[in-house]
């Protein structure tokens, strides 16, 4: 019981940090992308710059999902139940 607990407790771990790395590397790209496009035609810089904010929300949300299904197999782990007792 203790072993799958760790075990949990190592994919919880995995999956904020992961999704985490991917939520930045994703914001930091398309940062980037915003300020070559806008240094390019400055005219679009806010049609451009509200496209950005709702990726940015949408790029967050992926990640926030993803820490709520760590939370759930964290404190809520439905598998629990299904292992045999010791």
């Amino acid at each position: 019981m203790a072993n799958v607990l760790g075990l949990v407790a190592l994919a919880c771990g995995l999956i904020v940090g992961l999704g985490a790395i991917g939520a930045s590397i994703g914001i930091a790209l398309m940062g980037g992308k915003f300020l070559e496009s806008s240094a390019r035609q400055p005219e679009l810089m806010n049609d451009l710059q509200t496209k950005m904010f709702i990726l940015a929300g949408l790029i967050d949300a992926a990640f926030l999902i993803g820490v709520a299904i760590a939370l759930l197999f964290a404190f809520a782990n439905p598998f629990i139940a299904a292992l045999p007792a010791a």
